[in-house]
């Protein structure tokens, strides 16, 4: 339960880093840059929501698999 709290705050402090970034080079003009942060941003979350989505359907996996 606790790693699953953690995940949701790495995921939000990401979010909210990405979000910092973004509107700080977007004040600065260059607005091309904070689109490429904010693309980083998202597929880092992408990747991070993927991973546990496949530890998920292992353990889901494992349930209904097991043979004792």
């Amino acid at each position: 339960m606790l790693q699953d709290a953690t995940v949701l705050f790495q995921i939000a402090g990401i979010g909210i880093i990405v979000a910092m970034i973004h509107s700080i080079l977007k004040q600065m003009g260059k607005e091309e840059i904070a689109q490429v942060v904010t693309l980083t941003g998202f597929i880092i979350v992408l990747f991070i929501v993927l991973y546990r989505l496949a530890d998920l359907f292992q353990q889901i996996k494992s349930v209904f698999l097991y043979q004792g």
